[in-house]
């Protein structure tokens, strides 16, 4: 079969599996390996240590898929719905987890049929689909198969469709038909992004500190939150949105059509009083299928302690003292330890 109708059955299929963005670069070393090695240096990758320990298999797309030749880049929406107004006692979610699914699960089950067709196609050849868990730096190549450039925030925009979707990858040994690589940003003098962040999370334009960004403090960081970042924070409780809120190309991007990924009520602003009355198999029961489960019940009463702390409401006091007495993890009294002090000196 020729590559560019391949290509075009591939992308097809796709589009009928849900992706709403794709394009198709070269499986070559990506062109801002440097820039990621050099992030890594400088330790703005906090304590996310499994990046620097497999480090050079990100050089290449066949660390991932022996001799893989293409990868066909796809894009799928995500926050439907729209955010619950602010109240005591709750907090704020980021989009891309307000679903009732951990995308994984459902990106991965598109990727396997996406995989069952492609081999229909060309059974000779191997593929296989990855989805932000693999050594490979998908927004690189997504630049370079058009979808979109990497603005100063550090996501992926695209000019019609924003920046609120999941990035998955097909890595295949076949030759594709390639598209031509986006060869600049379209961000301009634009900085609303830089200037928005609570926790100045960018030294600088197009990087990102993870040590100071709230998506990370929230999620992966798996110790105490430094209390000068603390009020930063605001109410966050899981991941942030702020620095693409504010970016004028998702004024008119689309968002997700997927039922999983549609807003509900219990994640898209979560009940903070609620989280710290859940033991931990209420707590498993509640979130083992959605992307919240990653942070764990300790880091979520940590953040909800440094959540329940911003708002200073002394309705709040006996619920921190309570978690401060009962709580077994550092982390979590540290984090109610400040907040009483931030609600005892309103």
């Amino acid at each position: 079969m020729h590559p560019s109708e391949l290509t075009q059955q591939l992308k097809n299929k796709a589009r009928e599996l849900g992706f709403q963005l794709s394009g198709c670069c070269p499986a070559v070393t990506p062109t801002g390996i440097h820039h990621f090695m050099d992030w890594l240096e400088q330790g703005y990758a906090g304590t996310m240590h499994y990046l620097p320990e497999r480090k050079d298999a990100y050089k290449h797309p066949d660390s991932v898929l022996s001799e893989a030749r293409s990868l066909l880049v796809l894009g799928m929406h995500y926050g439907a719905g729209q955010e619950a107004g602010p109240t005591s006692g709750t907090g704020r979610v980021a989009r891309y987890a307000w679903g009732s699914t951990d995308y994984h699960d459902l990106i991965h089950q598109r990727l396997k049929q996406l995989k069952v067709f492609h081999q229909q196609l060309i059974p000779d050849e191997m593929c296989r689909g990855v989805i932000d868990t693999a050594p490979l730096l998908e927004k690189d190549f997504a630049q370079r198969a058009g979808v979109g450039w990497i603005g100063k925030n550090t996501m992926l925009i695209s000019r019609t469709e924003g920046s609120y979707f999941f990035l998955a990858v097909l890595l295949s040994t076949a030759r594709l038909q390639y598209d031509v690589p986006t060869e600049r940003d379209h961000c301009g003098g634009c900085k609303a992004c830089l200037d928005a962040c609570p926790t100045d999370a960018f030294p600088k334009p197009f990087v990102l500190d993870a040590n100071r960004c709230i998506s990370y403090l929230t999620i992966e960081h798996r110790e105490a939150i430094k209390d000068e970042l603390k009020p930063g924070i605001g109410d966050w409780v899981f991941g942030c949105d702020i620095c693409q809120e504010v970016c004028p190309w998702n004024h008119r991007g689309a968002l997700s059509n997927e039922r999983e990924f549609e807003a509900v009520d219990e994640h898209n602003r979560l009940n903070l009083r609620s989280l710290f009355t859940m033991d931990d198999e209420q707590f498993r029961s509640a979130f083992r299928k959605t992307p919240l489960w990653r942070t764990k019940r300790d880091g979520m009463l940590r953040n909800a302690a440094i959540a329940l702390g911003n708002q200073r409401n002394r309705e709040h006091l006996p619920l921190l003292q309570s978690a401060l007495e009962q709580s077994q993890s550092e982390m979590v009294r540290d984090a109610c330890i400040w907040a009483i002090e931030q609600i005892e000196s309103e």
